[in-house]
């Protein structure tokens, strides 16, 4: 089934307003540490409180990647990671999983070197929903982006602090699925979102377009992770994840035998904090 039919994105937010709360994005590198317990952290997301997942596909020059999001990368390539094994990794988890919309964020480099129209059914057909791709500009897209809707995959922008009004509408005129609001600037996991400077920009944003709006780059706690959730569509937490992989490494950068346990475990504090933002 591919994207298009399937509506993953929109269902999902469609059930979050209903619930009257924002989503939980969470965000891992495919392939961190390797592959198999990769795949075991992105299959125990939901039961956790993901609503929607973002997996990073591995890149040697990651640009936008703050040092958490960088070294996980290289731990992922060093482990054989690229991306051909990131849509294997998706194709398993589609195996249990059908309805938990999955984001792939990276680089156009990896998808040019494996052809547009090529990767885009490709990544259709192992059920990815959406692609966040940092380095493209819209004016540089057309060669991604018709094929990627053509596949049904929703092109997902990102809109900065410094984004221009007067930008907006071109920025925003092929988005789909939903907005990522990056609220610092800078690189991930070095700042803290600004909870009044999100919720200013969000009354902007909704100006703006109809699509959800979801908030990533410095939120690290649940606390953090709550007061975005207050103002925004949905809170997006990859750094600190991240951090709880690197956390329970050992010497040899090998994955202990509770890394998936204890990593599921914080992304279960992270949702209790999301989902109760607005409760009281």
């Amino acid at each position: 089934m591919s994207s298009a039919a399937s509506g993953r994105i929109e269902r999902r937010f469609a059930a979050l307003r209903a619930e009257g709360r924002a989503g939980f994005v969470t965000y891992i590198s495919a392939g961190d540490p390797d592959f198999d317990t990769s795949l075991g952290i992105v299959r125990g997301l939901p039961a956790a409180g993901a609503d929607v997942i973002e997996l990073g596909v591995p890149f040697t020059d990651p640009a936008a990647d703050g040092p958490a999001v960088q070294a996980a990368g290289l731990r992922a390539l060093k482990a054989g990671m690229t991306l051909k094994r990131t849509l294997e990794l998706v194709r398993a988890f589609r195996e249990t999983d059908a309805e938990t919309p999955i984001i792939l964020m990276g680089y156009y480099n990896p998808i040019h070197n494996h052809g547009a129209e090529q990767f885009a059914r490709d990544a259709a057909d192992a059920g990815v929903d959406g692609l966040i791709t940092v380095d493209l500009p819209p004016e540089e897209e057309d060669e991604l982006r018709i094929p990627a809707e053509a596949a049904g995959l929703r092109v997902i922008r990102l809109i900065a602090p410094t984004t221009p009004e007067g930008r907006l509408p071109h920025v925003l005129r092929h988005a789909g699925g939903f907005i990522y609001y990056v609220s610092i600037t800078g690189i991930t996991g070095t700042r803290e979102a600004d909870a009044e400077a999100v919720g200013e920009a969000m009354q902007r944003l909704k100006a703006t377009t109809d699509l959800p709006v979801a908030v990533g780059f410095g939120i690290n706690t649940p606390q953090q992770a709550a007061a975005v959730a207050r103002v925004a569509d949905g809170a997006v937490v990859g750094s600190a994840i991240v951090r709880r992989i690197v956390a329970n490494l050992d010497p040899h950068g090998r994955a202990k035998p509770e890394l998936v346990e204890d990593v599921l475990s914080f992304v279960g504090e992270l949702a209790r904090g999301i989902r109760g933002a607005r409760s009281g």
